[in-house]
């Protein structure tokens, strides 16, 4: 009958155990919202029904699950903009936290192919606040359910909202765990792979060059006259021609190369195969081109080291790549020297 609970075979406690294995037990959150939707809906008779999930960043109300709806309807009635300021039903339960029943589902875009709605709030409480994460609504083809069948629903929105605060901080320490292992490995000014990473990128790399008979190059650059920049703007345009540089550098190497910040005006280059100087040479004109900082125009001087040749370890490399360096400088800066003898 319209507006009765629909006849089923569990009983109430077979679909709260249910429900709550949804929740304990779902790896996925659609998944798990789905199977709450579903057992609400059969729970008080309902003929259709929806999950939305407030999106703070932006929000706004986006559909996240749906039952009885097809994807057409479900697509036509879309997300619910400005939640804020938004007069549609599901708007005001998000900011209001307090269920809803509506005596024409017509209100409600996606519950409009019924005839009366009840809509449920998400909500958990983060330190004493309520803090409203979504809202479920479900449809029915005639009258509203009884009260006593109405209060049974609240629980399954509850657990709703706990799969979602769960998957929600799921996320949070997903997100976390790649900031900190990004943390781990980059230069916090300039975003490039910082020491300890360059270290065991060359480790592998020369090892990997040994290995297979092939050669590899690497490259220290220096900024050219650093103090003179930051004597005259400040350590901010000191940090802004890093960052600057390391921009330049992280753009135009190629997808095989490894560049780091190596010290505190320095970088590096690690470039497997034989063409690191054109690699090096790239790198100093594209500095070169910079627009100037505080007023200084910005160079580097690179001096380059080749793997079998001058060294065979990291640190035989790194000697001969930090001598052509300053050799470099001393000759002017801009520019790529290979032999340190060459500049003497």
């Amino acid at each position: 009958m319209s507006g009765e609970r629909a006849q089923h075979e569990r009983t109430d406690g077979q679909l709260f155990a249910a429900a709550a294995a949804a929740v304990a037990r779902g790896d996925d959150l659609d998944d798990s919202l789905a199977e709450l939707l579903g057992l609400a809906a059969e729970h008080l008779g309902a003929s259709c029904g929806a999950v939305y999930i407030v999106d703070p960043d932006q929000d706004e109300l986006e559909v996240a699950v749906t039952h009885g709806i097809d994807a057409q309807a479900a697509a036509a009635a879309g997300s619910i903009k400005a939640v804020s300021e938004s007069h549609d039903p599901l708007a005001d339960v998000a900011r209001t936290r307090h269920p809803l029943e509506v005596s024409d589902a017509a209100h409600v875009a996606i519950l409009r192919g019924a005839a009366t709605a009840l809509l449920l709030p998400l909500v958990v409480r983060r330190e004493g606040i309520e803090v409203s994460l979504g809202v479920m609504g479900l449809g029915f083809a005639g009258p509203m359910p009884k009260p006593q069948a109405l209060a049974g629903a609240e629980p399954l929105a509850d657990l709703a909202a706990v799969a979602v605060e769960r998957a929600l901080a799921l996320s949070l320490g997903s997100e976390r765990a790649e900031w900190f292992d990004r943390l781990a490995h980059t230069d916090p000014l300039t975003g490039l792979a910082n020491r300890r990473t360059l270290d065991r990128m060359l480790e592998l790399e020369v090892a990997r060059a040994g290995r297979q008979g092939v050669p590899l190059s690497i490259a220290i650059l220096e900024i050219d006259h650093f103090s003179e920049i930051q004597k005259t703007g400040g350590n901010v345009a000191g940090d802004e021609a890093l960052r600057r540089v390391a921009q330049i550098l992280a753009e135009s190497v190629r997808l095989m190369d490894t560049v780091a910040r190596f010290g505190n005006e320095q970088f590096i280059l690690v470039a497997p195969g034989p063409d690191g100087l054109i690699v090096a040479e790239r790198l100093v004109r594209g500095i070169a081109g910079m627009t100037p900082v505080g007023g200084k125009a910005i160079s580097v001087s690179a001096g380059i080291a080749g793997f079998p040749l001058d060294g065979r370890t990291p640190d035989e490399l790194l000697v001969v790549a930090e001598k052509a360096m300053h050799a470099a400088r001393q000759a002017g800066g801009d520019r790529v020297v290979t032999q340190p003898a060459a500049a003497e």
